[in-house]
């Protein structure tokens, strides 16, 4: 028997698994592409004219380390939010930041409070730091902000996790309810308030940005409506000593000289974020179309995918997401009981929804007589 290293046995107790299997993986596997790549909620409109500029002027300084503060991007960052650029931190992406979280506040075995079927990279870092999750049911195809509040008091959990509007459902809370949750939290419980969809959310979904309560961290990100979820860019808002913390723990040199110089360009070109926001809105009513043609249900979304409603149970949808995919259709599903009955769709082009309304008929139809 080979003697080796022993991780710890917090590592040992893990599966050696993923959150998600990526299209690429998929397509290594399947031998051929998809046609059609509409299921891990990129945008397929791509980062504006203006960002592409600015990374091909970046390529040349690549064999520099990036700003290790960030100092220009957090400083648009808090000329565009109106808060401190001590209230911002830059990560790789919403999924480092939350990493980077729940390392801070989370002892092993200690309780965390999240939704049943909500991100399940959050999960990954709880698991990964030896925390205890809690999950809570959905209510209505919502996360149930009293149902969380109740777990939070029951458990006594110094971390809650929140995305609104939500990922799997697309569904949101108006920012009264919202602003509601936060005030009545225990402020011994840290909220991080996952904004991720928020640019594509209707008027009055994000509440204002408070940085004096040191208990809530809203993250966002350039991965959606900014189309640079390849450079993995995200940021974190808090209050000035919660946001300090980080320097504790994070990558210092994490973020690449083009990630910067994307971002930075990217928050400037305010007419292709408009854009955007208009052709997410064109492609939601176009999958509401496509649903209702098959005489199936979507749900009314604030993000840039639509959940549908298969009509069935889990295992029906999870045969539609499979015969879609050999149709070379890459979409994806909540996995949570209740939740499993749908598939999800992101937004993209208009030839790719086509794609998806002529394969969905065919798909549905495999899976019935399956």
């Amino acid at each position: 028997m080979t003697t080796r290293p022993l991780p710890t046995a917090l590592v040992r107790s893990l599966p050696a698994t993923v959150p998600f299997v990526g299209p690429e993986t998929q397509e290594r596997e399947r031998g051929r592409p998809f046609k059609a790549r509409l299921g891990a909620n990129e945008s397929g409109f791509g980062p504006s004219p203006r960002t592409i500029a600015a990374m091909t002027r970046a390529a040349g300084d690549m064999w520099k380390y990036g700003d290790a503060q960030n100092f220009v991007l957090r400083t648009k960052l808090a000329e565009k939010l109106g808060i401190g650029i001590e209230n911002i931190v830059i990560g790789e992406g919403i999924d480092g930041l939350l990493g980077l979280v729940v390392r801070q506040y989370v002892e092993t075995d200690q309780p965390v409070v999240t939704s049943l079927g909500a991100y399940p990279t959050f999960n990954y870092h709880v698991a990964g730091f030896g925390g205890r999750l809690v999950a809570v049911p959905y209510e209505k195809d919502r996360e149930n902000l009293d149902w969380l509040l109740d777990a939070v008091k029951r458990e006594k959990a110094p971390l809650v996790y929140l995305a609104n509007p939500d990922n799997p459902m697309g569904t949101w809370w108006d920012a009264d309810e919202i602003t509601r949750f936060i005030e009545v939290l225990p402020p011994e419980t840290m909220l991080i308030l996952d904004e991720a969809y928020g640019e594509t959310a209707p008027e009055g979904t994000l509440p204002e940005i408070d940085v004096s309560r040191p208990n809530v961290l809203r993250m966002r990100t350039f991965s959606k409506v900014y189309g640079l979820a390849g450079l993995r860019c995200g940021y974190a808002i808090g209050e000035a000593q919660t946001i300090a913390n980080f320097e504790k723990v994070r990558n210092h040199f994490g973020m690449t000289r083009m990630a910067q110089a994307a971002a930075e360009a990217a928050i400037d070109d305010e007419d292709h974020l408009t854009w955007v926001q208009a052709q997410v809105e064109i492609g939601r009513q176009q999958l509401y179309r496509i649903a209702e043609d098959h005489d199936l249900s979507a749900i009314r979304s604030a993000t840039n995918f639509v959940t549908i409603d298969c009509g069935r149970d889990g295992t029906f949808a999870m045969n539609v997401l499979k015969e879609l995919a050999e149709r070379d259709v890459f979409v994806r599903k909540p996995m949570a009981p209740g939740l499993d009955r749908c598939i999800r769709v992101s937004v993209g082009k208009a030839q790719e929804l086509d794609i998806f309304a002529d394969a969905l008929g065919d798909a549905l139809g495999a899976a019935k007589a399956g």
